[in-house]
């Protein structure tokens, strides 16, 4: 087999481009590329009020290029777990048209700190409560709490009352 003719090494792009190269305004093709999810991502995004787009003459959706960090910020908090809710409201402290900055995450991502420990320890708690009930091996019906005879944690709230952290932990 012939050797393969060697090619000249390709000419990487500079990391940092002259603004003026830089398109102001991305297609929904573009930041959906760019941002690596799909177009119906960002129309959802958009539904939600995540995210705004304005419109070009064609009627096109138009995005600030400011937009992708919005959205890299959207996708780390609902990887998470944080509730859309709870995005919409963080970014809402964020102007439009503004790029989010390092400050701005910070201040996010401390709040959402705090959630999601509640949240880790929530499930902890749940994984030793699975581990005492599965480890006790009584699988009686008379003696298991989580029976509940005569539904008498329905005074207490609706749903799933054992789960929730200090809810049936004084033998009730």
């Amino acid at each position: 087999m012939p050797a393969s003719p060697k090619l000249p090494p390709a000419k990487l792009p500079s990391a940092k481009l002259p603004p003026a190269k830089l398109k102001r305004e991305l297609s929904v093709g573009e930041v959906a590329k760019r941002a690596g999810v799909a177009v119906s991502t960002l129309h959802f995004y958009e539904s939600k009020g995540l995210i705004t787009a304005s419109r070009s003459t064609g009627n096109q959706r138009r995005y600030p290029r400011e937009i992708l960090r919005r959205i890299a910020i959207i996708r780390v908090a609902q990887r998470a777990g944080i509730a859309l809710a709870d995005i919409h409201a963080a970014l809402g402290t964020i102007p439009d048209g503004r790029t989010p900055t390092q400050a701005d995450w910070r201040r996010l991502s401390s709040g959402w700190r705090d959630m999601l420990q509640q949240r880790i320890d929530s499930l902890m708690q749940l994984r030793d409560q699975l581990e005492t009930c599965i480890g006790c091996g009584c699988l009686s019906l008379a003696d298991c709490p989580l029976r509940n005879p005569y539904d008498r944690l329905g005074a207490n709230a609706a749903g799933p009352v054992l789960l929730r952290p200090g809810v049936g932990e004084t033998g009730e």
